[in-house]
Formats: C-alpha cells, sequence, structure tokens
C-alpha cells in the first residue's frame, strides 16, 4: 500500500524548496524574478498539505479547502502581476516537484496502485488550478473596470478642460482684436501721414519703425482672426450657406482679389476653367476661403514661375479646384502634418517674405471637409505643390447638420 500521503506532508518543504529553484531558473515566468520566497511560495504549502490529507481520506470532500486557497492564490497573483501562462507554467513545475519526490515511494506499489495515485493527484491540481484562473481572471477583469472608470472620468475632464481653453481661446481673441485694430489704424494713419509730407525721409528710421509696427499689427491680426476660425470650426459654430454659385465668377473673383499680390511677386496668375461645371450647389464664402488660402500660400512659397488655379467636372456628380505653383516643394515628410494647426514644412528652407501664421492649411482642410470633400497634396521640393480639393456638384441639405 502506497503511503504518498506521508511522503507529501513530510516532504512539502523540500518539494517548495525545489520548486522555488526551479521557477528562479525559469526564464518563461518574469514576474516571480524580483520577489521574495515568501511571496513566491504563497499558499502552496497549504495547497500540499491539503493533497496530503485528500490521500489519505479520499472519502472526506477537502475540496472546499482547495478552493478556498486556491482562491487566494488566483487573486494573489493577479495583484503581482502574472499573466495566464506564467500561471500555469507554475503549476506545472509544481506537478513535476510532486511527481519527483513521489517516485521512490512509486516504485514499492502496483501499477494499478500508482494509477490511481496519479488520478488522484492530478485531479486535487486541475481543481485547483481551475479555481486559480478563475479568481485570476475575475481580479484581471476588476482591475480593468477600474481602469476603465479611471479612464472614462479622465477622459470627461480632459473633455471640459479642452472645452474650456477653447472658450478661452476665442474669448481672448476676441479681447485681442480690438486693441490691434487700434493700433493698425493708428499706425496706417501716421504712416499716411509721413508720406504726405513733402520733406520726409523715406528711409528714415522713425518711418521704417511705423511700418514694421504696422507689419507686425497686422501679423498678429491675421494669427488672431485664423484662430478665432479655427476655434468655430472645433466648436461646430460654423453652418453652411447653401447657394447655386457660378464656378469661374468664384475663381475669377478670387483672381481678381491676389492679382496684385502675385504681380508684386513677378509671377503669373494662370485660371483654367474649361472643363468647369457651370453652377455647384456649395457655400460660396467658404469655398472662396479655401481657394483663398491656397493661392494665397502659392504666392508666398513661390519665387519664380506662376500659380495655376484649375477646376473641373468629375464623374459621380463631383468636381475638383487645383492649386499649382512652380515653388519650393514640399519634403514628403512633410506632407502628413501641413494640414495640422501651426506646422510650417518650409522653416528649414529660409525665410519668407510674408510669414504665414501655420493656421491656413489647418482651416482650409477643416472648411473642405465641412463642405464634405477631401483635399489632396501632391509636391516635389524644389519643383511646386499642387493642392487638388474634391467637392461634390451638389451638397444635400440633411448632410450640413452638425
Amino acid at each position: 500500500m502506497l503511503n504518498a500521503s506521508q511522503v507529501i506532508a513530510d516532504q512539502t518543504d523540500t518539494i517548495m524548496a525545489q520548486w522555488i529553484e526551479v521557477v528562479r531558473q525559469e526564464r518563461q515566468i518574469e514576474s516571480s524574478l524580483n520577489m521574495s520566497d515568501t511571496a513566491l511560495g504563497d499558499s502552496l504549502p497549504i495547497l500540499l498539505k491539503t493533497l496530503a490529507a485528500v490521500l489519505q481520506h479520499p472519502q472526506k470532500n477537502l475540496f472546499e479547502r482547495i478552493a478556498e486557497v486556491s482562491l487566494e492564490h488566483g487573486t494573489l497573483r493577479a495583484g503581482q502581476g502574472y499573466d495566464a501562462a506564467e500561471i500555469a507554467k507554475e503549476y506545472g513545475l509544481l506537478r513535476r516537484m510532486i511527481f519527483s519526490v513521489l517516485e521512490e515511494e512509486c516504485l514499492k506499489g502496483s501499477p494499478q496502485e500508482i494509477i490511481q495515485l496519479f488520478s488522484q493527484i492530478n485531479t486535487v491540481l486541475d481543481e485547483a488550478i481551475s479555481i486559480c484562473f478563475k479568481s485570476y481572471m475575475e481580479a484581471r477583469l476588476q482591475e480593468l473596470e477600474q481602469l476603465q472608470s479611471q479612464l472614462t472620468l479622465t477622459n470627461q475632464e480632459l473633455t471640459r478642460l479642452i472645452e474650456a481653453s477653447k472658450d478661452n481661446l476665442s474669448y481672448l481673441a476676441h479681447e485681442l482684436k480690438t486693441p490691434l485694430t487700434a493700433v493698425i489704424g493708428y499706425s496706417e494713419l501716421l504712416l499716411r501721414l509721413q508720406k504726405q509730407n513733402a520733406n520726409a525721409d523715406m528711409a528714415s528710421p522713425s518711418l521704417q519703425s511705423i511700418e514694421r509696427v504696422l507689419q507686425g499689427g497686422q501679423h498678429l491680426l491675421r494669427i488672431v482672426n485664423d484662430s478665432l476660425e479655427l476655434s468655430r470650426y472645433e466648436s461646430a459654430q460654423i453652418q453652411l450657406n447653401l447657394e447655386w454659385i457660378d464656378v469661374c465668377s468664384l475663381i475669377t473673383r478670387v483672381s481678381e482679389m491676389l492679382e496684385p499680390l502675385a504681380q508684386a511677386e513677378n509671377l503669373q496668375l494662370k485660371l483654367d476653367c474649361d472643363r468647369a461645371p457651370s453652377k455647384i450647389l456649395t457655400d460660396s464664402f467658404r469655398l472662396q476661403q479655401v481657394l483663398t488660402n491656397l493661392v494665397g500660400n502659392a504666392i508666398r512659397y513661390t519665387d519664380v514661375g506662376f500659380i495655376q488655379i484649375r477646376c473641373e467636372s468629375l464623374p459621380d456628380d463631383k468636381c475638383f479646384f487645383a492649386v499649382t505653383d512652380t515653388g519650393i516643394g514640399i519634403d514628403p515628410s512633410d506632407c502628413d502634418r501641413i494640414f495640422e494647426p501651426f506646422s510650417q514644412a518650409f522653416l528649414n528652407q529660409g525665410q519668407r517674405k510674408q510669414e504665414g501664421t501655420g493656421l491656413g492649411l489647418a482651416i482650409v482642410s477643416r472648411l473642405v471637409k465641412l463642405l464634405h470633400g477631401e483635399i489632396d497634396l501632391v509636391s516635389e521640393v524644389g519643383v511646386g505643390s499642387t493642392f487638388t480639393v474634391t467637392l461634390p456638384i451638389k451638397i444635400q441639405v440633411e448632410q450640413t447638420d452638425q
């Protein structure tokens, strides 16, 4: 008759010592590396003593004690950062250590007794593993629920802070516009009076200082206006005013408005509307704003050559507007971020005569989305860029709901 119960009870410390040594050497159980022997062993000695009791009194129902020990072990392992594979591995090593200690005792028994013993041990350990995994998963699910609650609260707080920052930005921009307008107005008046003076030296430091103040004020006002426009879009305050518009007339209007800037840089402004649709249903002001920004950017970053505005009809009731320049171009690595706020891809290519705010293309991309269109960029450094805006011929009224 095998006395495996007594062997396990007497050799519990030996089994645990061997098990801890093997676990330390097992690279697949990384969570155990920085744990003390006591923390690593946890409640497994109690499990071994319970196993010995089950083998000694198989008729007694001791699985409640096994369940209690295994539940505690699974919860602890979850708190220690174990993953499921590590728990399975440590139980596998424990099973191996138990059979190793019982090897000499098993040689005394018959094959039937050995099979019965192995079956009893496996039943107890399998039950322990099952209950351990159950408590482990419950603890992990509880952690995930707590994490989800924390993330929800954090997200709500971030949303509140973002909305507050938008409100603060709008308020600040509105407050800045009034004094800026006054600075620009008085600078223009002073500059005009100075230039009307027949004896005024146009190269005098005072006159140049006034011009710098005027240019700085105008640039700051553009930043304020662009920030307000971006803030209005982000807070869904922009509503479309749909109407049927003459495409060629709109493009001509944009061209006439920006022609002086192009001429001042000795650039040719070309128009191609021969294959454009006669009319489209869209927001005239917002589309003009898109084209003005794109053409203005093209003029700013083109030193020699031309800027072309082209419009053509497309299948599926669509059309496209393309603004092509022969400017400095954009590096491919910058193309993905060029439509983000305050992103300028040209900072390493020299200062421009009229620096932008870094918001123009961000506003353009958002307005194009508002018009239910898409914008694409094809560019090559030193060759030029083409911005293509694809829009529907007719925006459906129900699509304009914010």
